[in-house]
């Protein structure tokens, strides 16, 4: 007969339990990829701005690739996302101005520091008339 407060089968008995063993560090690992890669996406988009901001800086109509690379560099310092090692590297032909940004982002893997290259390229700017 059937007692009250038992649902369950006897030979049911802490399965709920394994089953939690198992789920649980697969879900924490999911969970902590996930976060990863939303650091590194951030990481990807605020390089990129800042790249974007060197770009037009170095492509103004006095600009130059030295002012290109200080404003990138003022861009990156300005966040507080916690990129880590940001080199700036500037170059300025005749007709276009790129500027490419190398980085580090944060990252919740301990020895692993993913690194984040974006560049951006703009034509210069010239008043004719």
């Amino acid at each position: 007969m059937f007692r009250r407060g038992r649902s369950r089968r006897a030979d049911e008995r802490g399965a709920a339990t394994i089953e939690y063993v198992f789920l649980l560090p697969a879900l924490f690992t999911l969970m902590f990829v996930f976060v990863q890669g939303a650091m590194l996406y951030q990481g990807k988009a605020v390089a990129l701005a800042a790249a974007q901001e060197g770009a037009r800086a170095a492509a103004a109509e006095h600009g130059t690739t030295g002012a290109g690379t200080a404003a990138a560099h003022e861009y990156v310092n300005a966040t507080t996302v916690g990129l880590k090692g940001t080199t700036v590297n500037g170059l300025r032909t005749a007709t276009h101005a790129t500027i490419t940004i190398t980085t580090h982002t944060v990252s919740l893997v301990p020895g692993w520091s993913p690194t984040v290259t974006q560049s951006a390229t703009l034509p210069l700017e010239r008043i004719t008339g």
